[in-house]
């Protein structure tokens, strides 16, 4: 019995092959839509899991207000990690003092690459229970080892046993190889760190941060404090005994209130930042958004498999009289209609499989990730199993319980009717899907506006043709001024200069600052960085006042360039107000000698900090080089490359060009915006394929209808109208309920950015336009062709 049940579900699929593609092909792509989300909720949501103690791993930050604003930062003194770690051994099981991730040269003999990685306690291997390959997590007891990840072992020594290996960091420090771990996952926090060094080492090698640790620095934040919690322990309780640690230590920061804390490892991918106000601001607003988006498109096909299926079952009425006639049972007329949905919803399953294993390489390119499909995991088989089972039963009940419960003889008499009302559900449906298409449509263009209003924005230098490449080896300190002539010479280059800082990241912050005329109750906080003479002209200073440093004034080597933006900080109203007059700091006066624009050197999307530049050789950490917009950029840098093989030739030629750097600071909302575009356009489609099976469904249902009007004069452009205007009004209803809905959602979005675009009205006219355009185009072939039908064939006898 059961095998006649799917052979006459297969027969029914093979004599309505246009339906029956629609209605597979729309349930399969909103099926894949919605695994491949999940795979990235699944991902997102299991980011740094795979560390063993998880749960217990936090960082120290320090909350506080400035400015009339509440502030975060993970920034910490030197000397934190050893008070925490000598006066509160109850409360953490580890303390880890960590250099922040960073590009290093690593070199074994003629093999040298550059790779991330970073300066941390000895306990953090057990930390960060790593799985060790080779060695153990004590190798970084030897303040001289190094603790290599596979990839990069494999990269220095291929086959060879790397352990005791003397391998060289940044051209000056000899390490030996004591241990090798497997590489940490993708979506983990230090997926990056490809090497460790121990943080004595850094200390014995730094004079700067020696000197920090050894003088009691708590006014120096430069660096990280990584714990782990102990097992009887909590995360406010231990945070309420260290918040005033640092108001302790460093009395001067009392006008910040500063309080610190612990920031649980299970917050720092999902809750990345805090706005002004002191709210977090997280990431999972965007697993929301995806997670939202999947299940509306998985709604969408869904409701277009019930309408077809519905609508197509009207049809069956003589067939289900005949069966009945014939003693069919009811019974078994539910089953014959529950097999056939079921049978449709499986073979969706199967063919959404296959569309998801051949997406799955894209989607981990758009969305920057290295997901793979759970097949080991029965979770994923039960959800998919489920779905298949609830949506078959859902959208087979209708037809298996309303049609099985005709009276025959009505049926086949002729008399019966499906009702006026029959079609309103399907209406409703209708309006339903394109409330939710029309919603992703706008979301996705206001999405786009603020990133391009963003890319738009003046940002005080120019970066075409501007690269800067990593100060990391004493070579490149030591001969600035023979490296820029000899950069110079080739003719690839137009300037070069050094900076403690990258156009597109500010990294110091300082207070300290007094000047004539300044309020004694207020405290500023400056961005500083050091630049040689020729910064200015590297990366196109736009002067508002004043002058460039020259090397013709003795005078700049106390000389200061400051932005617009910290002139009116300052409290004054024009560059010409502040030209000539002296800053001090650090007990140094400085003479202002030029106003520039501000420097976009942070997000893009919030206002730019005050900055301050000052001459000062030996800060540097970042080469900045302008090529020749005159040659092409690949001849340019084999020249450049030439010369930085003469003067570092035990390092490998990496430069980063700024205008990649700063298209970086889009990456995440141009991720979003990528997927939820493509996935809004899965919706229109799937949408659409609904839209135009119900528009040859209704057209096949009033072909009588339109052959008595084409005889009694009706011209095709009427007989267009009249069967578009239905669908045009419903999708009219869809546009009015989802302009609310979107302005509220993404008003909202965008209050978290200060620089933001506006919502403007056009928006929601052209996406209810386009939404329209498509509906007429949708509906358009089906009921052209229908009022083309020749009116003999139409209103013939059957």
């Amino acid at each position: 019995m059961i095998r006649n049940y799917f052979k006459i579900a297969f027969r029914n699929l093979l004599k309505n092959k246009g339906y029956s593609v629609i209605n597979i092909g729309g349930l399969a792509v909103g099926m894949a839509v919605t695994m491949l989300i999940g795979l990235w909720i699944y991902d997102e949501l299991s980011f740094n899991k795979n560390y063993g103690n998880y749960d217990r791993i936090g960082k120290i930050m320090e909350s506080g207000t400035f400015g009339g604003n509440i502030f975060h930062q993970e920034h910490m003194p030197a000397p934190m990690g050893d008070e925490l770690r000598n006066n509160f051994p109850d409360d953490f099981k580890y303390v880890v003092n960590s250099s922040w991730t960073e590009e290093h040269i690593v070199a074994y003999g003629d093999k040298k690459f550059t790779k991330t990685g970073n300066y941390l306690s000895e306990q953090a291997p057990d930390m960060f229970s790593l799985k060790m390959l080779r060695g153990t997590r004590s190798g970084l007891k030897d303040q001289s080892s190094v603790m290599l990840s596979q990839s990069v072992a494999n990269a220095l020594f291929g086959n060879e046993n790397p352990l005791d290996k003397i391998i060289k960091i940044d051209n000056k420090l000899n390490v030996k190889v004591t241990g090798v771990y497997e590489d940490l996952p993708y979506n983990s926090e230090f997926n990056d760190i490809t090497f460790i060094a121990p943080w004595n080492l850094y200390v014995a090698t730094q004079d700067w941060v020696k000197r920090a640790l050894d003088n009691k620095e708590w006014d120096n934040n430069s660096w990280q404090v990584l714990v782990q919690i102990n097992p009887h322990s909590d995360y406010e309780a231990v945070s309420r005994k260290i918040a005033d640690l640092k108001l302790k230590h460093a009395p001067q920061t009392a006008f910040l209130k500063p309080r610190l804390y612990i920031h649980p490892m299970a917050k720092w991918h999902l809750y990345t930042g805090w706005d002004k106000k002191g709210k977090l601001d997280s990431r999972i607003q965007y697993i929301w958004l995806l997670g939202i988006i999947g299940l509306f498109v998985l709604l969408l096909a869904s409701i277009n498999f019930m309408n077809l299926s519905t609508a197509r079952s009207e049809k069956r009425a003589k067939e289900v009289g005949i069966r009945k006639a014939i003693g069919s049972k009811r019974g078994q007329l539910i089953y014959q209609f529950l097999s056939e949905s079921l049978m449709i919803v499986s073979l969706a399953f199967v063919i959404s499989i296959i569309l998801l294993v051949a997406a799955l390489p894209f989607f981990n390119e758009v969305a920057d990730k290295k997901m793979n499909v759970l097949w080991a995991s029965p979770v994923f088989w039960l959800l998919g199993i489920g779905f298949c089972l609830i949506t078959g039963i859902v959208s087979g009940s209708y037809p298996a319980l309303y049609l099985s419960s005709f009276q025959p003889i009505k049926v086949l008499k002729g008399t019966f009717n499906i009702g006026r009302f029959a079609a309103i559900p399907r209406k409703v449906l209708v309006v339903l899907q394109f409330t939710v298409s029309v919603t992703l449509i706008i979301g996705t263009v206001i999405v786009f506006r603020q990133i391009q209003f963003a890319k738009n924005r003046p940002i005080g230098y120019d970066r075409s043709g501007l690269i800067t490449i990593d100060m990391n080896t004493p070579e490149l300190y030591s001969h600035y001024n023979t490296l820029r002539s000899n950069l110079l010479e080739t003719g690839a280059v137009v300037e070069m200069s050094t900076s403690s800082s990258r156009v597109t990241k500010l990294t110091s912050n300082n207070g300290g600052f007094n000047w004539e005329g300044k309020d004694p109750n207020f405290k500023e906080n400056f961005g500083t960085v050091a630049v040689t003479h020729d910064f200015g002209k590297t990366v196109g200073w736009q002067f508002k006042g004043g002058r460039d440093f020259s090397r013709q004034f003795a005078t700049d080597s106390s000389g200061m360039i400051m932005t617009e933006t910290t002139v009116k900080y300052m409290g004054f109203k024009t560059p010409e107000d502040v030209i000539g007059k002296q800053v001090r700091w650090n007990e140094k006066a400085f003479t202002v000698v030029g106003v520039i624009s501000d420097m976009v050197m942070d997000s893009p999307f919030e206002p730019v900090r005050p900055t301050v530049f000052m001459l000062n050789y030996s800060w540097a950490n970042v080469i900045n080089i302008k090529l020749n917009p005159q040659l092409p950029a690949a001849n340019s840098l084999g020249k450049v490359e030439d010369v930085f093989r003469k003067f570092n030739p035990g390092s490998p030629f990496d430069y980063k060009f700024t205008d990649d750097q700063y298209a970086a600071k889009f990456s995440a909302e141009e991720r979003i915006a990528k997927l939820a575009s493509a996935f809004a356009g899965l919706a229109i489609l799937i949408s659409c394929l609904g839209l135009f099976a119900l528009a040859s469904f209704t057209a096949e249902q009033r072909t009588k209808e339109i052959g008595i009007r084409k005889v009694l004069g009706a011209s095709v452009a009427n007989l267009w109208a009249l069967l578009s205007t239905d669908f045009v009004i419903l999708v009219i209803i869809s546009c009015v309920v989802s302009v609310p809905i979107a302005y509220y959602f993404l008003n909202g979005w965008l209050q978290k950015y200060e620089y933001r675009t506006e919502i403007s009205w056009w928006v929601f006219a052209a996406s209810g336009l386009g939404a329209m355009l498509i509906t007429l185009l949708t509906v358009s072939y089906q009921a052209i062709r229908a009022a083309l039908l020749d009116p003999v064939k139409s209103l013939k006898s059957e």
